[in-house]
């Protein structure tokens, strides 16, 4: 049956069927992916569960008109000081600012400072459907209003509304953010195949997964309730580009082994399939079940991440494994100009590089292997200085967008919390008892008096700390302890500061439930794939030191290179996924070639061999998938950066040392044992000495 399904897409009638398939696929994917944008949900609110505080506050606020608004703040100044005919012009933008379509109500101000200094007014916004794209339109067009005669007066809008409408520009670059990625990925391909046109299918193919994943989502959010936002779009983007050419350059460095074996191109790519397909599906599914995984998050965009990139993983395995096997039979060998590989020929001997190592290695293989072990693990200290407790909403952004420069316009003139409060709901009854505990609270400050509709009240609340700052969400935790206190109240604290918090706290409790559960699947996959208990063991282990020693190295790197205020409480869960994955993902590749080896030479010579075949390719691999992150960094966001930073840096390290030097030199120090208890590990190796390097002679030719 393998036989079968392994002929099928290098058939030479089937071949023309699944690409004219994969055609008329296209055409509505196509129509359908370009609607992904109206079913994102970039509201941080919409991020969290139902059953989150802010969440709540937002379902009973609803009556009093608070829950879909989000405070616009203006503020303007001037070197000199602002002028009577300034606080004019500001009336009349605060009068203007009403006309648009979005705001509700009348304007807050304009407020002179204190210092004479700068002006500020305050305005609600409605989110509306689109959420972070309808905030943006409306402060868009305040802004055009703000800067109409400003005669030297500067103008920025700055609070909630600032950053959702500088969160939407930063995200637009998605496009920009593809075309990088394919870019990279065609160098890449370039320097791999040095042939001018091969880099054309794996691109081609990628590009096909990626439309098709996309409307695949699309459906899944219109119609089952996924929740994707931009997050999800860009991180779609690198991860289908990057483990679709992954898959792509495994299959083509096989399938050209193959060429030199068979006359018969379509017989050719049948073995390469038949020998490569089990490695590249079990890897997908590695990576498939690990992200599917983040289906148990309770945060709503972590939750959506997992099954939208595993939806992307899998299409794109579904693509290499039958349009491109197909494209590359079409083609033809003339597809490797100018090294097209002849029936018959000899593998050039391009993995010198490998055998090197491999005999290095396989001298002291325990020393190799403890000494890259303790490297790793001094690499892993930089964790303890990691901060992934959150960012405040001015510090996301790797520039200074218009927020972050009114926001600090705004700390120097005016109080810290002002323009952006916290709300407390509660029973009607116990309103002045919750208003006086919310005054006693350190760091609340002007609380109001309370509105009262249908049996609830709302007060309102200044901090005295800058909004979503940690400070600000210390607040919010006390005056959270305060309000619970008070029996029979069912007083709840939400505000954009409060969203922030629990935003934060529903992440750090996805860490703790989700990386355990991780760990052990991907044991078990392992486990039975390789139908071993050694070898698995060992291999996770490799793994979790190496997401160690990468988010060690990023700590420092963010601490000290990029001097970025922290990382979001996300951060640790998705890089760990996506590492602790994705790196399996290169073991597997090496080991299941390590074993195929054993089996025929025993693990001595199939370690040694299986290093020098997959050496190039893997590396190749890695090169591929470390630059499709690293394009992340063309966003202006921290998020994007940081990820993108930490799993390029951390699968270079696995591609390059991880595998390579450290999972070679248990392999060759633990012997058969590695395949205990599975037949396999009942076959001795014979005994050579350790000098003894006639292991890899037929390396050279053999992979």
């Amino acid at each position: 049956m393998l036989r079968t399904l392994a002929a099928l897409p290098g058939g030479r009638a089937a071949k023309w069927v699944i690409v004219a398939l994969w055609i008329a696929l296209l055409i509505p994917a196509a129509m359908v992916a370009g609607q992904l944008g109206d079913v994102e949900e970039n509201d941080n609110s919409a991020w969290l569960p139902g059953n989150a505080e802010s969440t709540e506050v937002i379902d009973r606020a609803g009556k009093f008109q608070t829950a879909d608004t989000v405070p616009a703040i203006v503020v303007y100044d001037r070197p000199g000081g602002v002028t009577d005919a300034d606080m004019a012009e500001a009336r009349a933008d605060a009068d203007g600012f009403t006309a648009i379509d979005g705001v509700v109500g009348q304007a807050q101000g304009p407020v002179l400072s204190e210092d004479g200094a700068a002006i500020q007014t305050v305005v609600q916004v409605r989110k509306g459907k689109k959420g972070w794209e309808d905030i943006g339109e409306v402060v868009d067009a305040m802004v055009v209003i703000g800067q109409d005669n400003a005669d030297g007066l500067r103008f920025h809008v700055t609070g909630p509304a600032g950053y959702a409408s500088d969160s939407i520009k930063a995200f637009s670059g998605g496009g920009s953010l593809t075309t990088i990625t394919a870019l990279v990925v065609v160098a890449i391909l370039l320097l791999t195949y040095r042939s001018p046109v091969l880099p054309l299918l794996p691109l081609l193919s990628a590009g096909s997964a990626l439309v098709t994943a996309e409307a695949v989502i699309y459906l899944l959010a219109k119609h089952a309730g996924l929740t994707v936002n931009k997050q999800t779009s860009f991180i779609l983007t690198v991860l289908v580009f990057g483990a679709a050419t992954d898959y792509a350059l495994l299959l083509t460095s096989r399938y050209r082994e193959e060429l030199r074996r068979h006359e018969d191109r379509h017989e050719a790519m049948a073995q390469a399939l038949r020998r490569s397909g089990p490695a590249i599906i079990a890897s997908a599914a590695t990576v498939a079940v690990s992200l599917m995984l983040l289906m148990l998050a309770t945060l709503n965009s972590t939750k959506g991440l997992g099954p939208a990139c595993a939806v992307g993983i899998l299409v794109g395995l579904l693509a290499m494994v039958t349009l491109m096997p197909a494209l590359l039979v079409i083609c033809g060998r003339w597809i490797f100009w100018p090294v097209k590989p002849s029936y018959g020929s000899a593998e050039a001997a391009r993995e010198r590089l490998w055998t090197w190592i491999g005999t290095v290695v396989s001298r002291r293989p325990r020393t190799v292997w403890i000494g890259t072990a303790l490297v790793l693990g001094v690499m892993a200290i930089g964790v303890l200085g990691l901060k992934a407790d959150g960012l405040s909403n001015r510090d996301q952004f790797t520039g200074k967008p218009q927020m972050a420069v009114g926001e600090d316009i705004l700390s120097r003139h005016f109080p810290a919390g002002s323009g952006d409060p916290i709300y407390v709901v509660t029973n009607a009854a116990f309103a002045e008892q919750v208003r006086t505990a919310l005054s006693g609270v350190p760091g609340v400050r002007d609380v109001s008096t309370p509105t009262v509709r249908d049996g609830e009240a709302v007060l309102v609340a200044e901090l005295t700390d800058a909004p979503s700052s940690p400070a600000a969400m210390r607040v919010v935790d006390r005056a959270r302890t305060a309000v619970h206190e008070i029996e029979g109240a069912d007083a709840q604290v939400g505000g954009n500061t409060a969203i922030i918090l629990d935003t934060q706290e529903a992440a750090a409790r996805d860490s703790r439930v989700i990386i355990p559960i991780v760990l052990v699947l991907v044991f078990l996959i392992l486990a039975l794939l390789l139908r071993a208990v050694v070898a698995p063991l060992l291999l996770m282990a490799t793994v979790v030191l190496s997401f160690a020693a990468a988010l060690g190295v990023s700590s420092l790197v963010f601490n000290h290179v990029f001097h970025f205020a922290g990382a979001e409480a996300s951060f640790p869960l998705l890089t760990f996924v996506f590492l602790v994955a994705l790196g399996i993902d290169y073991n597997i590749f090496l080991v299941t070639r390590v074993r195929e080896e054993a089996l025929l030479h025993g693990t001595r010579r199939g370690a040694l061999t299986g290093l020098t075949a997959t050496g190039g390719v893997i590396t190749s691999a890695g090169l591929v998938l470390a630059g499709t992150f690293a394009a992340m960094g063309s966003l202006p966001l921290v998020f994007a950066a940081e990820l993108g930073f930490a799993v390029a840096f951390g699968v270079l390290l696995d591609t390059m040392i991880v595998r390579s030097v450290l999972v070679t030199a248990l392999t060759l120090d633990v012997g058969r044992w590695m395949w205990w208890p599975s037949a396999l590990f009942t076959r001795p190796d014979p005994p050579r000495p350790a000098a003894d390097t006639s292991d890899l002679e037929p390396a050279l030719t053999h992979g």
